[in-house]
């Protein structure tokens, strides 16, 4: 079973082509250190794609959500906006 301690929002900007590597090289930019059992969630310009990445100690999961309509309600970056 999978545990997930804590679930941190990314308000940076994610390229979606990112593979594991990248994107887990990008946890540990935007947040200064990648814990085990946290879910890193990130998301596109338009807000139409999300990444989630989770680090259980021992390997990295990433997965991808594609929405076909409409888009995910995200907080916006206020350097970027």
């Amino acid at each position: 079973m999978i545990r997930i301690d804590a679930v941190w929002l990314a308000i940076a900007l994610m390229d979606m082509r990112s593979g594991p590597e990248k994107a887990f090289a990008r946890v540990v930019t935007v947040f200064d250190a990648a814990q085990p059992h946290c879910v890193h969630l990130f998301a596109n310009r338009l807000g139409s794609r999300m990444k989630v990445l989770m680090h259980d100690g021992l390997c990295v999961w990433l997965a991808a959500r594609c929405l076909h309509q409409g888009k995910f309600s995200w907080p916006s970056n206020p350097s970027t906006a």
